[in-house]
């Protein structure tokens, strides 16, 4: 069931997305829009508490129930950012808003990176903090070994995305010919 409830949540953030945004470049209703996409929390607050419910009735701590709190760290962490990215891009094909800012190259690319990688750190707490508590709640009663490598998992995370941030620090990505390094995300990372 706990798995299944992540794909309807991954579903749902994709239909919220598409159905808020579309609200708010195509029917020209942006506070309609904007209640929609908030909406998206609350399918994270149903799997967490699907999730607790699921322990709490006595079931053995597996893979799922750290898939459940993966996904909810990866929300916490990269939700708004995500949602900033795609509005920028909507706004630009369908409202006729200014093109979205890239990456960039060089330093810009590498401050870039390490943002990107701050947003893991926060995903992987939260990820980190809701195993924690499982792997407390279950106790001695249950094994928790799962819950455990799942933590684990979420280490190797934030090791592998600084190791990309530590990559693009020492060898910058250049600029195509014509093209000039610039600061670009200064204004929609915020």
């Amino acid at each position: 069931m706990i798995v299944a409830l992540i794909i309807a949540c991954e579903v749902g953030f994709w239909v919220l997305l598409a159905a808020g945004l579309g609200l708010r470049y195509l029917a020209r209703m942006p506070r309609l829009g904007a209640a929609v996409l908030l909406c998206e929390p609350l399918m994270e607050l149903a799997l967490l508490v699907v999730t607790t419910l699921d322990l709490k009735n006595g079931a053995e701590p597996d893979w799922k129930h750290g898939l459940a709190a993966l996904y909810i760290g990866y929300t916490v962490g990269y939700g708004h950012y995500t949602i900033k990215w795609l509005d920028g891009h909507a706004a630009h094909r369908l409202a006729g808003g200014p093109k979205p800012a890239g990456a960039g190259y060089g330093k810009a690319r590498a401050v870039h990176e390490w943002k990107l990688w701050v947003r893991t750190v926060v995903a992987a707490a939260v990820a980190l903090g809701l195993l924690q508590v499982a792997i407390w709640y279950v106790g001695d009663a249950g094994d928790v070994s799962s819950l455990e490598a799942w933590q684990f998992g979420a280490l190797r995370a934030v090791g592998i995305h600084a190791l990309v941030a530590v990559a693009y620090t020492i060898w910058p990505k250049k600029a195509p010919a014509g093209e000039e390094e610039r600061p670009v995300l200064a204004k929609t990372e915020r």
